[in-house]
């Protein structure tokens, strides 16, 4: 087992750190770039939007399916070649001219960017002593968040600079290929692998999705994501237009916002000592519908203060959502964390189509009303998850009473 600190944690940490962060950079270099694409190829918001959610809609298939493989042929293996197949994808996508090339390029990315997440975790749990893992998660988390900022930021930057969208592609691709290199030194092979056959996995999956205490915080991870994601999209949309104008640059600034989600979730552990789990949910959630106000105003002050909250809000949440998932399962935790991912990735690619009618009506309000319409739904069922936790104390303090 690999301990906390030594020679080989810092290789393999900083490796599927930097793994991470690649798959992240190339998934969201998109978003910055829809306004642009709608332009290119003449479509509309909606069908631009699809660059995105075809990607992520990837992602989530690819999840269960290369954890999957990955318990039979290996970790390292996964991660790695399927990394390299999506950052080949890259590059091709930058020589792409028709639009549903593109989608069907961008989707097969998302499909094999999926083998690094759906992977990364197992084999930390397997490699490193229990100590090492947890700092090590805490890093790669970082990783995830560190590596979707600099997607969308970078992203901008060069399709302003390189006079193009492609110009996005081709650099990040060409770099995160150079930057592909060194992991295959750095990350240590597998010691503790234990090759599966086939058995449960099939049980153990509907079993999750039929838990009671499962099946609504997925449906809230998943539907918050929707929302908060997409009203990025929409926003993006909103401020390249008249009489604002922003730049592709300036629209991948905006992303910058989600470091107050970094600040959430480093804080959201003392939350949820302090408040509660369910209760800490419950409070993000309606931070993140109060910050929606802002969105009434056309004013760019105030839209950048809304995404300010709505990132804290959505990254709190987030992080409650998956402390739940961790702490209500005692088998099968990898397929139920997997599980969450997926619901989780289906959402961001179904928000762009269901945000649009709301957008087409009304700009950026409509975007507001859509997200109030789900975050209602999400906090309904964050409190159907906190009568049954209160129920089950209660049945625990009876037992232990008599």
């Amino acid at each position: 087992m690999i301990e906390l600190k030594t020679t080989l944690w810092w290789r393999a940490t900083l490796a599927l750190g930097l793994g991470s962060m690649l798959v992240f950079i190339n998934l969201y270099i998109a978003q910055p770039l829809l306004p642009l694409l709608a332009q290119d190829f003449e479509v509309s918001a909606l069908s631009a939007s699809w660059v995105l959610s075809v990607s992520t809609l990837g992602l989530a298939i690819g999840l269960l399916f290369w954890a999957r493989v990955a318990d039979r042929l290996g970790r390292k293996p996964v991660m790695l070649g399927c990394l390299l197949v999506a950052l080949l994808l890259g590059v091709l996508i930058s020589q792409l001219s028709h639009f549903n090339g593109l989608l069907l390029a961008r989707g097969l990315q998302g499909f094999f960017l999926a083998g690094l997440p759906a992977t990364a975790v197992a084999y930390m749990g397997e490699e490193f002593t229990p100590k090492a893992l947890v700092t090590s998660i805490g890093v790669y988390i970082a990783a995830n968040s560190l590596g979707g900022i600099a997607g969308r930021v970078l992203g901008g930057l060069l399709a302003e600079w390189g006079g193009g969208w492609q110009t996005s592609f081709m650099v990040l691709a060409a770099a995160s290929l150079l930057l592909w290199l060194p992991l295959l030194k750095w990350l240590p092979a597998s010691q503790s692998f234990v090759p599966t056959s086939k058995g449960q996995g099939g049980a153990a999956l509907l079993s999750h999705i039929k838990n009671p205490l499962l099946w609504p915080v997925y449906l809230v991870g998943g539907l918050n994501f929707m929302v908060f994601l997409n009203q990025y999209t929409y926003v993006a949309f909103y401020l390249s237009a008249p009489p604002i104008h922003m730049a592709p640059a300036a629209l991948g600034l905006l992303f910058l916002t989600y470091l107050t989600g970094t600040f959430a979730s480093g804080i959201s552990g003392w939350l949820i000592n302090r408040f509660g789990l369910c209760q800490t949910l419950l409070g993000a959630i309606a931070i993140m519908a109060i910050g929606n106000l802002g969105l009434l105003s056309g004013q760019l002050p105030i839209i950048l203060l809304t995404l300010f909250v709505d990132s804290f809000a959505f990254f709190l949440a987030h992080a409650c959502a998956s402390s739940w998932v961790g702490r209500s399962v005692q088998q099968h935790r990898a397929l139920a964390s997997s599980l969450y991912l997926v619901f989780y990735y289906l959402g961001a690619s179904l928000g762009g189509l269901y945000l649009y009618p709301f957008w087409e009506r009304a700009g950026l309000p409509g975007v507001a009303l859509g997200m109030w319409l789900v975050l209602l739904m999400t906090a309904g069922l964050t409190l159907r998850l906190l009568r049954k936790e209160r129920a089950a104390s209660t049945l625990t303090d009876e037992g232990l009473n008599t």
